[in-house]
């Protein structure tokens, strides 16, 4: 597991924003709301979602994923936030609650702005792309973002 939350498509630069603060400590990999002027941790798939970045002066692809990992660090209340503005297709590490997720199983946001799997109803916003079994809340999966869409 690299230490990035942008995974790709490598030829690809992401789009993000850098002119908002976080409203709470929130760690990398957490799904946000952007605001006029702060980023808030959501909890549904309703409004401008984006995904928190680590910050990528924090450390260098290589460095070991330990507990000074900046995808462990917290951006604190009213700091400058790097989010990405999510694109279909694109692949991302994000945090997700407690549970196994399957390899392209559909994913909606939940509570703490982590990733849960989808039932009937929920608005999909990304799929599993690497099979995880015991997630801990909070833990990275590698996810692919796909076009919004309501399950069936």
């Amino acid at each position: 597991m690299a230490n990035v939350i942008y995974r790709g498509p490598q030829g690809q630069h992401p789009r993000t924003i850098s002119d908002k603060t976080v409203a709470t400590a929130m760690l990398p990999g957490t799904f946000v709301l952007e605001g006029a002027a702060t980023l808030t941790q959501a909890t549904s798939a309703q409004g401008l979602v984006r995904i928190l970045s680590n910050r990528d002066f924090y450390a260098s692809f290589n460095s070991a994923f330990n507990a000074e990992s900046p995808l462990k660090q917290p951006y604190q209340a009213g700091e400058t936030g790097v989010a990405y503005i999510l694109e279909p297709g694109q692949q991302y590490q994000a945090a997700v609650a407690v549970g196994n997720y399957t390899f392209g199983q559909p994913l909606t946001i939940g509570a703490a702005g982590r990733l849960t799997a989808a039932a009937a109803g929920d608005v999909v916003v990304a799929v599993v792309s690497v099979a995880v079994n015991g997630a801990a809340a909070g833990d990275l999966v590698d996810i692919e973002v796909a076009n919004f869409h309501t399950m069936e």
